[in-house]
């Protein structure tokens, strides 16, 4: 997976063991395979903006991080605030 790439939720989610959306519209996946978590954005209802990814020291300070910055990312890629469908002009 690449930053910056806008993929469905279930491509998101299914490298991990789990997925956790702490924040509303931020959420982060375990990466099995790599030992890293991806951390995303949710743009719509099915689809996420691979934020970053993180090792398991990382991930917690990035996560916290990036949380105030959620509206802003969402507004950059035009979503509306009840995620139900990605604003294309």
């Amino acid at each position: 997976m690449h930053k910056g790439k806008i993929m469905s939720k279930s491509e998101f989610i299914k490298a991990g063991e789990f997925a956790k959306e702490e924040y509303e519209g931020l959420i982060v996946a375990a990466d099995t395979e790599k030992g890293l978590y991806n951390i995303g954005v949710q743009l719509s209802e099915d689809k996420i903006l691979l934020l970053e990814q993180a090792t398991d020291n990382q991930v917690h300070e990035r996560y916290h991080e990036l949380a105030p910055r959620i509206t802003e990312i969402q507004r950059q890629y035009k979503v509306n605030r009840d995620l139900s469908s990605y604003i294309e002009e």
